[in-house]
């Protein structure tokens, strides 16, 4: 096939990120860019590079020279868009969380599959070369048995006014949990506060229980003194990090554990604790976001399911769901 043709519906703080990767991207053309926000379309009207510029996002889908659809709207449109934009024939990338209901995001796989069409979700961590390296580390036994993962997503602002700490950022570590573990949680449970605005938590904080016996916790705020984007994992022989604010040396993994000896002389068991070298791997660094683009065109291109399909989006949706539940709740622990 020749260029993928594309429209991008939503130039957000986001969206933008996403148009500048896909516009330098040579197999791809940016056939349309819509936003309903006037001041937004007089910007991007401006730029040499895009052709076509309008706010109306219905007659974008309606158009027969567009192969795909990128939507980065707010969260609460992006089952609509995409479930028209599918059923139109289209393949469709959406920002996460896929959607804001189970239902809605259950619907847009079936519509997918039903039409033959690449569906999409925005988890850009797991094409992070820091994160898949990590997971490498884990498939090959490095680490032994993963005892217990924990993430801080923290930051001072973007304050969102619609969703709060946990929706806007705790996908990205649960979607890594997924991801690293390759395991689904079978209970969740959740905490938050709200200070800024009523009823719109700045802080959250969500515990995941693996069936194997493995704990996740992730600690999400907009309202922080430190700007941290850094995950631990600890397993039975060696433990590591990620930290994703670290401009050079974002995985670090530690021979670090604590072992059972035998004492000979009582026979009896005992803890050890063992401390030995660090080692920072050299990484092939590229932008994440770029990966996750080239991911989108070589799917629709290969018509073999991306990485972060329909059903990935879903799962990171099912736990946001009970993790939702029980912050309603007070944290009390919900099975999913």
């Amino acid at each position: 096939m020749g260029k993928i043709r594309l429209a991008q519906i939503g130039i957000g703080s986001w969206g933008k990120n996403l148009l500048r990767n896909f516009m330098a991207l040579p197999e791809c053309e940016l056939v349309v860019a819509c936003d309903t926000n006037q001041k937004v379309c007089e910007l991007l009207s401006q730029d040499p590079k895009i052709s076509e510029v309008t706010d109306n996002w219905e007659a974008v889908l309606r158009r027969e020279n567009i192969d795909a659809v990128v939507v980065a709207t707010p969260p609460s449109t992006h089952a609509e868009i995409a479930i028209k934009a599918l059923e139109s024939g289209k393949d469709v990338f959406v920002e996460k969380p896929i959607a804001l209901k189970l239902e809605d995001a259950y619907k847009m796989v079936e519509i997918a599959e039903k039409h033959k069409r690449i569906l999409m979700v925005g988890h850009i961590l797991e094409y992070h070369p820091a994160v898949v390296k990590l997971k490498e580390y884990i498939k090959a036994g490095e680490l032994g048995r993963i005892y217990y993962l924990y993430a801080a997503r923290l930051n001072l602002g973007v304050v969102r006014s619609v969703e709060n700490a946990m929706w806007s950022l705790a996908p990205h570590d649960i979607s890594i949990f997924l991801y690293l573990l390759e395991s689904e949680p079978v209970k969740v449970s959740a905490t938050g506060a709200s200070y800024l605005q009523k009823g719109i938590e700045d802080i959250s904080f969500v515990s995941l229980f693996f069936p194997d016996g493995c704990v996740g916790h992730i600690h999400s705020s907009w309202l922080d003194p430190h700007k941290m984007r850094k995950i631990t994992v600890v397993g039975s022989k060696k433990m590591a990090t990620f930290d994703d604010v670290n401009p050079t040396e974002k995985l670090w993994l530690y021979d670090k554990g604590a072992d059972t000896q035998l004492d000979y002389n009582t026979y009896a068991e005992y803890i050890s604790l063992r401390t030995g070298d660090i080692l920072i791997p050299k990484l092939k660094m590229k932008e994440p976001l770029a990966i996750e683009c080239e991911e989108f065109l070589r799917a629709i291109k290969t018509r073999v399911p991306p990485l972060t399909d329909g059903h990935d989006g879903i799962r990171v949706l099912r736990v946001l769901e009970a993790a939702d539940r029980s912050m309603k709740l007070g944290g009390t622990p919900i099975n999913i």
